[in-house]
């Protein structure tokens, strides 16, 4: 909220209005998503690799999998609640 803050403040004097500040940081806030779904797929596509190459090693890879998928997720639902957060309350 502080580097909106900030943002909004430096476009005071400039054709930015903080408007426009306001939906430039929800659109960056939003590249988290973008991220936490490259980050799943990628993740995916180790396990099933994994389980590909190695069908007994299942009881290791699917825990650690979800372990990692919950995590990955985490951070693209930090990025959607701090667009939502700038959208109504900024």
């Amino acid at each position: 909220m502080e580097a909106l803050a900030v943002l909004a403040q430096a476009a005071e004097g400039t054709a930015i209005g903080s408007e426009a500040a306001k939906w430039l940081g929800v659109g960056l806030a939003g590249l988290g998503l973008a991220g936490a779904g490259v980050g799943l797929g990628i993740l995916g596509n180790g396990a099933m690799n994994a389980l590909g190459r190695n069908p007994d090693a299942r009881d290791a890879i699917v825990p650690n999998m979800v372990l990692a998928l919950a995590f990955t997720e985490a951070i693209g639902i930090y990025g959607l609640v701090t667009a939502i957060l700038l959208i109504f309350v900024a």
